[in-house]
């Protein structure tokens, strides 16, 4: 596997490829995880097995690039110009129809089951945390409710409907608005 370094004088070729002022790198497997590729011309670069976990891809852009098998947890492709061609739609965790159970990690290890009905929107980024705009509380262990972990103040009541303040329609903001939630309990738990 390639350095990050040495990753990153590539991408730098890249650009130079297509200015057509040099050779087409081969940036496949390279080691880009938390590199800094906010605006990056990655257009027609294959990055196929790339760690690009946690790269700041936001304003790139991915016109035709080879994505497939790259490590993209945790990297921010928010504004990232024609992320929705370049990345097929099995990145999307949650389904994208019918209702189905999530599950949510609230203070003091309680544990939410939701919920998620077919008609609220729904969506995650690269992640395997998911958003919904809204979801119905089904159980809570651990206690007689769950306090949200990220605002302390959203509480999870058994038999409940939790709707989120504000939805946000941009799939690649991983962090935006949304109710979020794990496809597992396990992963809530290890949250």
């Amino acid at each position: 596997m390639l350095s990050k370094e040495e990753s990153l004088k590539r991408v730098a070729q890249h650009a130079q490829w297509l200015l057509g002022k040099a050779e087409k790198p081969n940036l496949s497997s390279a080691n880009l995880s938390s590199a800094n590729l906010r605006s990056a011309n990655l257009s027609y670069a294959n990055l196929s097995s790339a760690d690009l976990s946690s790269a700041d891809l936001s304003y790139a852009n991915l016109s035709y690039a080879n994505l497939s098998y790259a490590n993209l947890s945790s990297a921010d492709l928010s504004y990232a110009e024609n992320i929705q061609i370049t990345i097929s739609a099995q990145l999307l965790m949650c389904p994208e129809e019918g209702a189905f159970i999530g599950w949510k990690k609230c203070r003091g290890k309680v544990i939410i089951k939701l919920q998620i009905p077919a008609t609220a929107k729904r969506s995650s980024a690269t992640s395997r945390k998911c958003r919904a705009e809204f979801v119905e509380v089904l159980e809570v262990f651990g206690a007689e409710q769950g306090i949200s972990m990220h605002d302390g103040v959203t509480k999870y009541t058994k038999g409940e409907t939790i709707k989120c303040d504000k939805w946000e329609e941009n799939r690649w903001i991983e962090c935006g608005g949304g109710i979020h939630f794990f496809i597992t309990r396990a992963e809530a738990e290890n949250y």
